[in-house]
């Protein structure tokens, strides 16, 4: 068996070993690191259309490894799903995946976790998914879930960790307790300079699991990576991020999502643009309904006026959260107490944000009632750091 394993990861290997020198190997590559940990053991997978292997889905990749089909128990499918055909928020059902006939159990919805009976069986659960570094993206809740009932059942969770696209600075609000959804479930800021592995070595280490409970957890690193180094992603993370500037500009007009104003849904250029029928502006837009994207989008088939960022880049480069558009929207909004939904308060973690900006302060003010609990975060973060 040995010898066995040995020659997979010698096959397998062969086309991330041709990489040049600096280019990032994503941990998903590096199968002469975590082929051998699989042997016989039957697995369960975290996985979609982002776990992907030189453009092979993992699944398929580790099939032609030699790891059975009977071992892949299943695999769990974050939001999304698993080819990554839903659009946000779109319930992802069970079923099974037509090019293998292996089982798929969504993790969305009204579904979370996964049971102690989908556990049954599974001696080593693997997690490879393409996170985009902000704290209400949903692949780092289900990561929180999935590493919850793997220590329940004594089960080790191996994670095949990603660059972070956002990972060069850290910033926003720092999540308050009584805010805690499943856009918001750790004491982070929104933007916390941690790739998904290591977020996963913080929870685990901070105790946030919650009763005493601590994962059996391996993280299998990144190869020539370091935070803030440019990564452009191979596949599309979500439907609606379709670019990688339109990643970049996500921490920052995610925010909208909490508010009356379009975030570019039912656009080509999701939260790369915004706008709303009573703004005024020269950037018109029209969302739209685009099956598996934006079923019913904000003001469907209403012109909307706002604006278009889509050749925007910050002078300091990508070091911070972009406030000045949503301080902006509000301020030539006509109806401002309608101007933001409770999901907002999701999103931001904290009620400051919102009654900070109702009350006029300008983005000075805010980001230094930000300072403190960073400097705290910052702390507990340096702990936790693979790539410096």
């Amino acid at each position: 068996m040995r010898l066995l394993i040995f020659t997979w990861v010698i096959l397998c290997s062969m086309p991330a070993l041709c990489h040049r020198e600096e280019q990032v190997r994503c941990g998903a590559d590096r199968l002469e690191l975590y082929l051998p940990l699989i042997g016989d053991r039957n697995v369960a997978l975290v996985a979609n259309h982002t776990s992907v292997v030189g453009g092979k889905h993992l699944v398929d990749t580790l099939l032609s490894c030699g790891v059975r089909k009977s071992q892949i128990q299943k695999v769990f499918a974050p939001e999304h799903g698993f080819r990554g055909e839903m659009a946000a928020g779109v319930k992802v059902v069970d079923g099974t995946d037509p090019a293998t006939g292996i089982s798929i159990v969504s993790l969305y919805g009204d579904h979370k976790k996964p049971l102690p009976e989908e556990m049954a069986g599974v001696d080593l659960v693997i997690f490879d998914l393409q996170d985009v570094g902000a704290r209400f993206y949903t692949y780092i809740s289900t990561l929180h879930y999935v590493m919850e009932a793997c220590a329940e059942g004594g089960i080790p969770m191996v994670v095949l960790d990603r660059p972070n696209p956002n990972g060069g600075y850290v910033d926003g609000p720092v999540l308050e307790p009584g805010f805690v959804s499943f856009v918001g479930m750790h004491p982070i800021p929104v933007v916390y300079g941690l790739t998904i592995g290591e977020l996963a070595m913080m929870i685990n280490g901070e105790g946030w699991l919650g009763n005493g409970l601590r994962c059996d957890l391996q993280v299998i690193p990144c190869g020539h990576y370091v935070h803030g180094k440019s990564y452009s992603m191979p596949v599309n993370p979500s439907p609606n991020l379709t670019n990688d500037h339109a990643i970049k500009l996500y921490p920052s007009t995610c925010f909208f999502e909490g508010t009356v104003v379009s975030e570019g849904r039912g656009t080509s250029s999701p939260f790369e643009v915004y706008g709303h029928p009573d703004l005024d502006g020269d950037f018109t837009f029209i969302p739209v309904s685009i099956p598996g994207i934006s079923g019913d989008p904000k003001f469907r088939d209403q012109a909307c006026k706002g604006r278009d960022l889509r050749e925007f880049v910050p002078e300091e480069g990508w070091t911070s959260l972009q406030l000045q558009w949503l301080l902006d929207a509000y301020a030539r909004f006509p109806g401002k107490e309608e101007f933001f939904t409770p999901y907002f308060e999701k999103l931001a973690g904290t009620s400051s944000l919102r009654s900070q900006i109702e009350a006029g302060w300008d983005e000075k003010m805010i980001r230094k009632s930000w300072q403190e609990a960073l400097d705290d975060y910052m702390k507990i973060r340096e702990a936790y750091l693979i790539y410096d």
